[in-house]
């Protein structure tokens, strides 16, 4: 395991996070998921966001509130007077990321920018808010978080996008490529498209770079351990106890 100068990785052990806040029983994303996932000892939570469309930052995965939501609609398109009251799994409401950081102080989170408008709010809200050693901003879009990373300065915790990722797999070849610097992790999926990415060849990878390695989502217990045994520094799970208790049979639960 790997540890990068910066407070959002200061932790004894491999970081555990609540993806979704736990989105296994399909409440994700509410404060409801987020309150249990403290409850069950988490201190690392995952989040995604978007802005409505009179730019209030809300927590939510998805463009729109169909999927998950008792409402429809682009969340882009709609005001937050409306899109507050829709409810996950119709009966959670959907929660404003100030309202989640300032709920939470202890929890330190992983936010996904969904959408290129998030960008300015969530910096804006962190610097007002003083949460730098509490967010670390990743995206698919490598340019995104490089922006984001423009906006805010030095202080701001970023993990790698696809193409962050994809120079890393290949550096991990001996096959030069550049890659962004400034990043304190790469965050990436076990597999993609059949394809493995996570493997004790990319792990080292990372670690000469002084990057942590964490994967997601991982819910199957026999997964999580082969992982863990690569050495990856976190995991994110839908399923909040089968985590909890790999890490604990490992003695590595904080």
């Amino acid at each position: 395991m790997t540890r990068i100068p910066h407070p959002y990785l200061d932790h004894p052990a491999t970081l555990a996070f609540a993806h979704r806040g736990g989105a296994a029983d399909g409440i994700e994303n509410t404060a409801e998921a987020f309150r249990r996932a403290a409850a069950a000892g988490y201190r690392y939570f995952e989040t995604d966001v978007h802005t409505t469309a009179d730019g209030h930052l809300v927590a939510f995965h998805d463009t729109t509130l169909d999927r998950v939501t008792d409402a429809r609609g682009r969340i882009a398109a709609l005001p937050w007077s409306e899109v507050r009251r829709a409810r996950v799994a119709g009966r959670e409401p959907l929660a404003l990321f100030e309202e989640l950081l300032e709920e939470f102080p202890a929890a330190r989170w992983n936010v996904d920018l969904k959408a290129e408008s998030a960008l300015v709010p969530l910096v804006e809200l962190i610097r007002r808010t003083a949460a730098w050693d509490r967010v670390c901003v990743g995206s698919f879009s490598e340019a995104r978080v490089a922006r984001a990373m423009k906006l805010a300065g030095p202080r701001l915790a970023t993990s790698y996008g696809v193409r962050g990722v994809l120079g890393l797999r290949l550096g991990s070849y001996g096959i030069p490529a550049a890659v962004r610097s400034g990043a304190v992790c790469a965050q990436v999926p076990e597999t993609q498209g059949g394809i493995r990415v996570v493997d004790r060849r990319f792990v080292r990878a990372a670690h000469r770079r002084g990057l942590q390695v964490h994967v997601w989502t991982v819910n199957d217990a026999d997964r999580m351990a082969r992982l863990l045994d690569l050495g990856v520094d976190g995991i994110m799970t839908d399923h909040l106890e089968t985590l909890r208790t790999v890490l604990t049979d490992r003695g590595v639960w904080v």
